[in-house]
């Protein structure tokens, strides 16, 4: 290799890498109430529903900031925007570590999502702009393994760290670590590849956002992309995300810690197959069949979960990995929606898609957590409300209904074959 090309090489790879633990810092912290669950409840004295709308601040956040984060990162660059959003996401847990009300967690959680809706349209971005056509589904796969080890750490490891700690000054560190994060990505990430091959295009084509939403719009299977994307994987935020660790403790009795560590299996599984099923993707030439097995494959698990009862921890580890695993299928659709739309229009697109992902989040939460409280029977534990088991399975049959609708819309995706399919979308 020649020496201009190995330090192209390796830059890329560097850049990627700082854009990929933005994603392992963006999925540690919105999965971390899951292992909060007790403590915030009993510190700011809250019901069920109440808790599932603070976690879900973080998606409306999100939500509203999807298809703006595409925009601007498109309009501006992504190193510009990420630095700002990153030290967003810090800051945004410096004001919850030092909540004292449950109005001021909101808005701290608010803030975290506000910079975390920049991460994946970051790192899906600079791929495309660092790396080639052909490496974009496996290196996407690639950048969730890392997110999902992020979710990891915001499970069990951050369990430990709290319990060690306290939730305060743990917090705290987490929010500095963004901070130093920030600061790094501003002095190292540079835009786009030198030679990359669609900067005159972007050069000579004025970008506004009502003309990028309105071709994301007139699109079809953006539309029905971003539908299964949302059905799919609202699933994983809401057990992995806030509730699975309560649900394995009341149903198996067994501590914080180690529910925790199962409900991480979820995510050390995703990890694993998201970069397995992009490269076997590519491998077939197909997208659509690889995703409905993977989704069909999440159904039966994560309906095994909820509603076989005595399982071993053994059998439940297993379910709960193999959950993870046939879901990062999933991902495959950001490859999609990047074959469907222009390369002007990929972030757009890309934030487009993510803001489904975020609506779904947003109202699953708090819809679980109503349901929780309507079964739930008056008994607490220093002042956390405690839910049974019945009412965890009545609560979680949003689940398998999610993941049918997600497999229901796959009918409706038009197959890609791996190669780039968008229609002339530029203005």
């Amino acid at each position: 290799m020649e020496p201009s090309k190995q330090s192209h090489y390796w830059k890329a790879w560097v850049i990627w890498l700082l854009s990929a633990l933005f994603m392992f810092y963006k999925y540690a912290l919105e999965v971390s109430p899951s292992v909060m669950t007790e403590t915030l409840m009993s510190t700011f004295k809250i019901s069920g529903v109440q808790l599932g709308i603070l976690a879900a601040t973080y998606f409306y956040a999100y939500l509203l900031l999807q298809i703006p984060a595409g925009f601007l990162i498109d309009r501006f660059g992504p190193r510009k925007v990420t630095t700002i959003a990153i030290a967003v996401c810090g800051a945004g847990s410096l004001v919850f570590s030092s909540a004292n009300t449950l109005f001021i967690a909101e808005v701290g959680r608010f803030f975290i999502g506000a910079g975390a809706a920049f991460a994946a349209v970051n790192c899906l971005k600079l791929t495309a702009n660092w790396f080639p056509f052909r490496q974009f589904a496996f290196m996407a796969g690639l950048m969730m393994t890392i997110a999902m080890l992020g979710a990891v750490g915001g499970q069990a490891p951050l369990a430990s760290f709290i319990e060690a700690a306290s939730l305060r000054p743990a917090m705290r560190y987490i929010a500095f670590a963004g901070l130093i994060l920030a600061a790094l990505f501003w002095f190292i990430v540079r835009d786009k590849a030198p030679d990359h091959k669609h900067e005159k295009m972007l050069n000579s084509t004025k970008l506004t956002l009502r003309t990028s939403i309105k071709q994301i719009l007139l699109s079809s299977q953006s539309w029905w992309l971003s539908i299964y994307s949302g059905f799919a994987f609202a699933p994983v935020m809401v057990f992995g995300g806030l509730w699975g660790v309560a649900f394995l403790k009341e149903a198996y009795q067994i501590t914080e810690t180690f529910a925790a560590q199962q409900v991480s299996l979820i995510f050390i599984g995703f990890a694993i197959g998201a970069p397995i099923f992009g490269y076997f993707s590519d491998r077939i030439g197909k997208r659509k069949g690889v995703m409905f097995w993977g989704t069909l494959g999440s159904l039966f698990t994560i309906s095994a979960v909820i509603y076989i009862p005595y399982m071993s921890v053994l059998m439940i580890s297993a379910f709960l990995f193999l959950f993870g695993f046939c879901i990062s299928s999933f991902l495959l659709c950001f490859t999609m929606i990047r074959e469907v739309s222009a390369p002007l229009l990929a972030a757009t697109a890309i934030g487009f898609m993510n803001a489904f992902d975020a609506l779904f989040g947003a109202i699953s939460d708090p819809l679980t957590g109503m349901i929780l409280d309507s079964q739930w029977h008056g008994e607490t534990v220093a002042g956390a409300r405690i839910f049974s088991v019945t009412a965890f399975k009545a609560a979680f049959i949003t689940l398998p209904i999610f993941l049918i609708i997600a497999l229901l819309s796959l009918w409706k995706i038009k197959e890609t074959y791996c190669k780039p399919s968008y229609p002339n979308q530029l203005p």
